[in-house]
């Protein structure tokens, strides 16, 4: 989404108002429910745990996450309409003129940064702000006593791993077999979105063209490997073919060119579109042209039907766009702009920031295989599967963040021979937590936040709305989260749980929402 730039708070107030007001039944309902759904969830953990009163974290991450949660909403900055705090992306672009919000720019040159919103600083504590400098950590031992018995129960299958870790020092403080590689199914998400923003910048932006070639009057659409290019009549903020179709009709007239041969090139990516899955709801074929990830239905999130050749129908799409404009083109077939080929008309995506964001906000396997190609072309690696995963590999090494055992097949989660540890999942969210980082900012505003956004909107309704942010993975036996979540001391910890041999997707999901839910409510000393 972009997102224009914050006017001065004065002007603001009535806006966040609106959203107060909005929010709050929603708030009202959910803690007059609470209660009772807190207890019965107590009591069901506690005929499991003898040893921890889970009821009681439950209990008090729901109230702390309900009263943080409407702090929020009414005091500490406004929320744009995915849930993402407009505040903290404000402030993050404001500084090396990074972040991830297009602030009104038109282009990634312009040199005028946006200001931070007055808010920024408030919203910006939960996620690693200065004033969490000062507060003391969980006690370790603390820590395990709490998470040992949430994290051993049949639920969570054969064997798990989990670290967490103390954002503002990055030390760990607590571990199981958190240097050991598992599956880490759509986590993997955050590692392709911090490799990405290092390799590209925030700021980067996919540009989808059209270019004359000027001998032959052949008209080419030159895939930028954009999967947010939208043939809808409402862009919402992303990349128009529509509009591209209008501007190059327009500039073809002016050459009183009203026939073309239309071609379309998508060699910025190798030709290894199939993901091993093969033919699947959650990805269309990996190619540097598409338009609305070739759903054949109005989706713009989730699995759903593709067409089989994403190229080839956003080129017709195109062709047809043309003919409303007046230009008659041939039926569009593959080739490759030359160098003399003079482009007629761009458009370009939202900065890189904003489709992290929807990446991670909604698990979104076409922006991320889309972005793992964009860092192998980047760095020099053949875009394609095998150099994607290396480029990957390669930049969070540079990172200087724990890559051994790491193995990446792809930057989705969906290759059941991807591998991660816990102990680089709470390294990568702690890295992107770092000021001196403020490029991987986006890393953090990206996650779904419990109650609220994306994969998280329907859980955590029994506690932690608000306080956990973190990134699901599921895959058939597999089980994930990782994220962060502000403990009741106002801390800011990062945590990732990776569980193997699940049998039960329901089951295996409450355990591990139980226990981020625990960690909102520690006290831990």
């Amino acid at each position: 989404m972009v997102v224009p730039e914050l006017r001065p708070w004065r002007a603001a107030r009535p806006h966040v108002a609106r959203v107060a007001s909005a929010v709050r039944p929603r708030l009202a309902r959910a803690a007059t429910a609470v209660g009772p759904q807190a207890a019965r969830l107590g009591r069901a953990v506690s005929t499991q745990v003898t040893t921890v009163k889970t009821w009681q974290y439950t209990v008090g991450a729901a109230i702390a996450g309900l009263a943080l949660t409407a702090s929020v909403v009414t005091a500490a900055g406004p929320w744009d309409s995915s849930g993402q705090r407009t505040a903290e992306k404000d402030r993050a672009a404001a500084r090396d003129h990074t972040g991830g919000a297009d602030h009104g720019r038109t282009s990634a040159t312009t040199s005028r940064a946006p200001r931070p919103a007055p808010s920024a600083a408030s919203v910006l504590t939960g996620l690693g702000g200065t004033a969490d400098s000062a507060r003391t950590a969980p006690a370790e031992k603390a820590l395990s006593d709490l998470l040992k018995p949430l994290l051993d129960v049949p639920a969570l299958g054969a064997r798990h791993t989990a670290a967490v870790v103390d954002v503002t020092t990055g030390k760990r403080l607590y571990g199981t077999r958190a240097d050991e590689a598992f599956v880490p199914a759509s986590t993997t998400k955050i590692a392709t979105a911090a490799a990405a923003l290092s390799a590209l910048g925030p700021d980067h932006r996919l540009t989808t063209r059209a270019a004359l070639e000027p001998d032959t009057r052949e008209l080419v659409l030159v895939g930028g490997g954009d999967p947010t290019l939208t043939a809808r009549e409402d862009a919402e903020g992303w990349a128009s073919l529509r509009t591209l179709a209008a501007d190059t009709a327009a500039a073809l007239k002016k050459q009183r060119i009203t026939e073309v041969t239309l071609s379309y090139d998508t060699t910025l990516y190798a030709r290894d579109e199939i993901h091993p899955i093969g033919v699947n709801d959650n990805l269309a074929p990996v190619t540097a042209l598409m338009a609305d990830e070739g759903r054949t239905d109005d989706s713009n999130a989730g699995p759903a039907p593709r067409v089989a050749d994403p190229a080839a129908d956003a080129a017709r799409t195109f062709a047809a766009l043309l003919k409303d404009h007046g230009i008659t083109t041939t039926s569009p077939g593959p080739s490759k702009a030359t160098g003399r080929a003079r482009t007629l008309a761009t458009v370009s995506s939202p900065p890189l920031s904003t489709l992290v964001e929807r990446m991670l906000t909604h698990s979104d396997n076409d922006i991320a295989e889309a972005l793992a190609r964009h860092i192998a072309v980047a760095t020099g690696e053949r875009a394609d599967f095998d150099g994607a995963g290396r480029a990957i590999h390669d930049r969070l090494k540079q990172l200087r963040l724990p890559v051994s055992g790491a193995r990446f097949k792809d930057g989705s989660g969906l290759d059941r021979d991807d591998r991660l540890t816990t102990g680089l999942l709470t390294a990568l969210l702690a890295k992107s937590a770092d000021p001196s980082r403020p490029e991987l900012r986006a890393v953090l505003t990206g996650l779904p936040v419990a109650g609220f956004t994306g994969t998280l909107t329907s859980r955590y309704t029994d506690g932690a709305v608000g306080v956990v942010r973190a990134k699901t993975g599921t895959l058939t036996g597999v089980n994930a989260l990782a994220g962060t979540v502000v403990d009741q001391d106002g801390h800011l910890l990062a945590f990732a749980f990776l569980a193997a041999g699940t049998t039960d997707r329901g089951a295996a999901q409450s355990a591990l929402d139980s226990t981020a839910t625990a960690l909102a409510a520690c006290g831990c000393r």
